[in-house]
């Protein structure tokens, strides 16, 4: 039982095959400047990792050659096409229709369309994905699972914003939140590192990287998340402004004589610890290094983002009245000691306290609280892939 999993970005295409019967990664890749020069594809199979540079126009294309990667005679892992059950597709944005994962069908793809507007950098690759496994595989199954659908379960009081509510009737503007596979996933893990149902946890989950989100999960859903109406609101993230007062926005708009499409720019690709830190890079190895050599932008930055954090733990350890663990997860939050030390160092209130020895890890399982720590303090590596397989195999096989 072999199942592709596809995650399509603008100019990207990422790919893992798993064995369902074990769970097992049998290859993996990704194809990258898609539509670009220098484009290449990177496959991982057999233990062998290998890296062929060839013009990739399109995502048809692309799709053509991971098709040709995982038959190569050389270090392919499937003999024919046909060895693939179903192909599971990342969709950010499922709206207010799509909130679980669905076998992809003519009204499937036409709701993932209508979000696009929605989810404006995401929706439109992720959809030219799914098109271009309907042309090269049209007898198998595709699932679609979305990024939002974990966040269904948030209740209207944490939903809406205080807009006329014909305004929300109209438009469809609420909180959608983010990252639902990755919070889902990490929630679910927790509670068996915990050693106890998850339907009797309080749990708060990072999702830390260049894009960043806060979720409260309560008994096993959530019901708040930092993310908004698109990916910009909540945290400062790599490029992100996160929360902004939208007066400052429109007092810039009118100073600067931005457009929207100039404003938009601005908060989602030139703000947040980029912007803040002013040394044009927003990995945040770069600003730490940048740090030692006594940038003080840089500094803030990292302050800035610790402080959003935790100010996000309080607030839903306040909605869910108590918190039984903090999570830790993504590029950040697996492999910062530094940042989940910073962010830590605000949460003593809850009776949280942080083993230095043991917080001294990257991308491993681990409880990093002191044994007398009221409040756990978890780092998960996330797998989103894994829980877009299973939810496809799910699915597949009714």
């Amino acid at each position: 039982m072999k199942i592709l999993v596809l995650n399509c970005g603008s100019s990207s295409l990422k790919y893992q095959l798993f064995d369902m019967t074990d769970e097992r990664v049998l290859a993996k890749g990704i194809c990258e400047k898609i539509g670009m020069e220098g484009s290449f594809l990177k496959h991982e199979a057999n233990g062998h990792e290998t890296r062929t540079e060839v013009p990739i126009p399109n995502h048809s294309e692309a799709i053509r050659l991971v098709m040709a990667a995982l038959m190569d005679k050389d270090n392919g892992v499937v003999k024919d096409i046909s060895e693939i059950l179903a192909v599971g597709h990342r969709v950010v944005h499922g709206g207010e229709e799509l909130y679980d994962s669905v076998i992809v069908d003519f009204r499937v793809k036409t709701a993932i369309d209508d979000c696009c507007e929605l989810a404006p950098l995401h929706n439109p690759p992720n959809l030219t994905g799914i098109h271009a496994c309907s042309e090269l595989m049209p007898d198998t199954p595709q699932v679609a699972v979305f990024d939002t659908a974990f966040h269904h379960t948030i209740p209207p009081k944490a939903y809406l914003y205080a807009l006329p509510y014909e305004i929300y009737e109209k438009y469809k503007i609420r909180r959608y939140g983010f990252h639902g596979t990755s919070h889902y996933y990490v929630s679910q893990r927790a509670a068996a590192m915990l050693g106890r149902p998850i339907d009797k946890l309080k749990l708060i989950t990072c999702h830390l990287g260049n894009g960043a989100s806060v979720c409260a999960v309560m008994y096993g859903e959530s019901v708040d998340t930092s993310m908004g109406f698109t990916p910009l609101e909540g945290l400062v993230m790599g490029t992100r402004s996160g929360d902004v007062d939208p007066a400052a926005i429109l007092f810039l708009m009118e100073k600067e004589k931005l457009s929207v499409k100039a404003a938009g720019q601005l908060l989602n690709k030139e703000s947040g610890v980029l912007g803040v830190a002013g040394i044009g890079k927003s990995d945040f190895r770069d600003l730490e290094a940048a740090v030692k050599e006594g940038n003080k932008n840089a500094k803030l930055a990292l302050e800035m983002f610790s402080y959003r954090v935790a100010k996000y733990v309080g607030e839903y350890a306040a909605a869910m009245n108590g918190v039984d663990a903090v999570v830790f997860t993504a590029g950040i939050g697996e492999n910062s000691p530094s940042q989940r030390a910073a962010i830590c160092e605000y949460l003593g209130y809850l009776g949280l306290t942080v083993d230095a020895e043991k917080n001294n890890c990257r991308g491993v399982e681990r409880d990093f609280a002191t044994a007398d720590s009221k409040v756990r303090a978890l780092v998960i590596p996330t797998n989103e892939e894994l829980v877009i397989a299973r939810d496809t195999l799910r699915l597949v096989k009714k």
